[in-house]
This record gives structure tokens, sequence and C-alpha cells, in this order.
């Protein structure tokens, strides 16, 4: 009962955080319109196994050797921000490839294991994400809390990634939405694109 409050602002913290818009939302709401509403939410569960990481080395006491050494830290950096500047790109290059609305099938939609992956990279490789989950675990939630309780709030945390984000899918993949996304396909492609590179271009040019 004693950490019942803790384990309340750890996930009201983290709530906050994943509700805000960010390379998360922008990949969900993208692979949702472009593919298909189970590629979205494969992609949300991509997000949550990423977060898995993030928790693990927090725990295991990884996160502050990451934080302190700028050497390993630049490079988690710039690997995110190439893997966002990959999509974004493939994004601004896009060719329509979807067949009538009627049809409701996708000729070119991708494998569950492919969004997984996405997902998963996206989460994984966001240096915010590093920075995030690393002053949760230092200054809320702390290393004298038991590992039980640790993981009770890890495994909180990634169902609310998941299940949030595939609320995001569910909601983007409506045929009213979609209509109006296949009318303006390339658009909205090159809308997505450009956030994602200039997501990743900041990343890169922030400072640490």
């Amino acid at each position: 009962m004693e950490y019942i409050p803790l384990i309340g602002t750890a996930i009201v913290i983290h709530l906050l955080a994943m509700l805000s818009p960010g390379p998360n939302f922008i990949m969900a709401v993208r692979n949702s319109l472009t593919y298909s509403r189970k590629t979205g939410v494969f992609t949300a569960v991509g997000f949550g196994l990423g977060l898995i990481v993030h928790v693990f080395y927090c725990i295991a006491g990884l996160g502050i050797v990451i934080a302190k050494s700028i050497l390993l830290f630049n490079i988690i950096k710039f690997l995110g921000a190439t893997y966002l500047i990959y999509l974004g790109i493939q994004s601004l290059c896009f060719k329509k490839s979807f067949v009538a609305l009627n049809d409701q099938k996708h000729q070119h939609d991708i494998s569950p294991l492919k969004a997984i992956r996405i997902g998963f990279l996206t989460n994984v490789l966001n240096p915010k994400s590093t920075l995030f989950f690393l002053s949760l675990f230092t200054f809320v939630i702390g290393p004298e809390v038991p590992l039980n309780i640790q993981l009770l709030i890890c495994g909180i945390m990634v169902l609310n990634v998941m299940i949030w984000f595939s609320l995001v899918a569910v909601f983007f993949s409506q045929k009213r939405i979609q209509r109006v996304f296949f009318k303006f396909q390339k658009v909205f492609s090159r809308i997505f694109g450009g956030i994602l590179v200039a997501i990743g271009l900041k990343i890169i040019f922030a400072d640490n």
C-alpha cells in the first residue's frame, strides 16, 4: 500500500509524456493511414516492446552509463535521428499504392513483424525516451524501490502505450478519415515525411 502513491505518480507522468505528440504518435498515425488498422496496432505493440528496453537498462543501472557517456549517448541519438529521417524520406518519395476504397484492401500492406520492428526501433532509438526514463527512474521511482514494484510500473506503462496507440490506430483507420486521406494521400504522406525528417534533424542538432 505504501507504494500506491508512487505508482500513481509515475503512471501519470508517463501518460502525460505519452499523450504529447512525438515520433511515436507520428509513426502510429502514418502506419495506420498509409497501411491499415492492423499495421497501426502492431506498430503500437512495437512501441511497448521498445519501452521494455528503456525500463530494463534503467533498472539495471545502464541508463546512468548512457547519460554520462557523451559518445554512447550521441551514437544512440544519431542512430535514432537517422532512422526517423530514413522513414521520412520514404514517405516523401511516396508512390500511390492503394486500390479503391470499396475494396478495403491494401496492395502493399506490410507484415505484422515489420510493423512491430518499425514501432520498436522508433521507440528504442528515440534519445528523448532515453532521457525521460532515466529521469523517471532516477528522480521519481529511485533505485531503493523494490524490483517487483518497478516491474509492476513497467507492466502498466507497456499496457498503456499499447492501448493508447492502438486506439490511435483505430481512430485514424476509420473509413471517413481514410476517405479523406486517400483523396489527398500524396499530400499527407509528404507532410508525415517532412515531420519525421524535421524531428530527426532537430534531434541531430539539439544540445545534449
